[in-house]
């Protein structure tokens, strides 16, 4: 790496922080001043409320970050490319036979190690923080009753319920089916009280639902599936999956796991298995491959033409990208509605536009 080389890419790096630093500023400031209510005038005074919105905002750094990164990248490459053309910096390097994909190519390396912090953030940083991201804003100590989506557990078994309170993992008012395969046929168990016990090593009363005043009381016959008689109106049901944030998120529940967890529930044998879940194993996979589509795009339309207005280059970068964003977008909703298979819905915009992208970037001039 020479010396103009590591001068570009300390500029897209100097790019791309100013970029996030500035997008997630602007992103809580709007959100801050928009439910501030929700932070202030509370038990402890200005410095419980200080924690409060630090801790808040904090763990929703890796989310936003979830969520624009690619096109973090994107501004930064191409703010970096348009900068060095505005200096007239390429044109000494043309001038000496330094074609122009070999001067961008410092910008091509930064980003692609930009781009590969999205998979790390989805792998080590937003499952740790997952609990935290479903806090409401006025509800710091997750005291306050959670409307429930509810769930189907792995064996069939569905749980919704009224309400659910995130902090002693307890449910009110809770509906437990048990499917038809099940000894007992398709039965409802109905449990006034409910309460998530987390898996404790081989103890057989963990890792599942314990029901209180229940309707029925009790079964006569062949018990369901997973199911426990304790007592009268006592019955605990063992679930594999099922558990309170799945039964919180509803459908959705999984979109906080880490890849290596979705990769583990996608080849359990179980029929069950949701295709949206592999939808979004495929579509993370894919990811760093369209985000790096988008600053190929960008990056030929700024070179194209150097005499164009940035502005004009800009608006065309724009476009592009756009394009390529809401076909990532629609190909997964397809994903999800099991039009398409769920690997070709999270490849197909690589496939599309793999080969204009390279053919973009080639035909710039040199």
């Amino acid at each position: 790496m020479t010396a103009i080389d590591r001068m570009f890419l300390i500029t897209f790096v100097r790019s791309y922080l100013i970029v996030l630093v500035s997008l997630i500023s602007l992103f809580i400031v709007i959100d801050l001043f928009t439910h501030l209510d929700a932070f202030v005038n509370k038990p402890g005074g200005f410095a419980a409320s200080v924690r409060h919105i630090t801790t808040y905002y904090g763990n929703r750094v890796p989310e936003f970050f979830d969520l624009l990164g690619n096109f973090i990248t994107l501004i930064g490459a191409t703010f970096t490319v348009a900068w060095m053309q505005r200096n007239n910096e390429l044109l000494p390097l043309l001038s000496a036979g330094v074609p122009t994909r070999r001067a961008v190519r410092p910008v091509l390396l930064g980003a692609a190690v930009t781009l590969a912090l999205g998979p790390l953030n989805q792998q080590f940083v937003i499952p740790e923080v997952a609990d935290q991201l479903t806090m409401q804003r006025d509800d710091p100590n997750q005291a306050k009753a959670q409307a429930l989506m509810g769930a189907y557990d792995a064996s069939g078994i569905h749980f919704e319920g009224f309400a659910g309170y995130r902090k002693e993992l307890k449910v009110d008012r809770m509906c437990v089916t048990f499917p038809e395969t099940s000894p007992s046929g398709m039965l409802h168990l109905f449990a006034e009280k409910a309460h998530f016990i987390p898996k404790n090593g081989d103890d057989p009363l963990t890792g599942g639902w314990l029901l209180t005043q229940t309707t029925p009381e009790s079964f006569e016959g062949d018990l369901p599936t997973n199911l426990t008689v304790l007592g009268t109106s006592r019955f605990f049901v063992k679930i594999q999956d099922a558990d309170y944030d799945a039964v919180c998120r509803g459908g959705a529940w999984f979109v906080y796991a880490s890849t290596t967890e979705l990769r583990s529930m996608l080849i359990d044998p179980e029929p069950r298995r949701r295709g949206k879940m592999a939808v979004l194993f495929h579509t993370r996979m894919t990811r760093p491959f369209v985000g790096m589509l988008m600053v190929v795009f960008g990056m030929a339309v700024i070179l194209w033409n150097p005499n164009r207005h940035v502005i004009i280059s800009s608006g065309l970068c724009l476009a592009i990208s756009a394009t390529v964003f809401l076909s990532t977008i629609a190909c997964k909703y397809l994903g999800d509605q099991d039009v398409l298979p769920a690997a070709l819905a999270a490849w197909l915009p690589v496939i599309v536009f793999g080969p204009p992208a390279l053919v973009a970037l080639d035909s710039v001039h040199t």
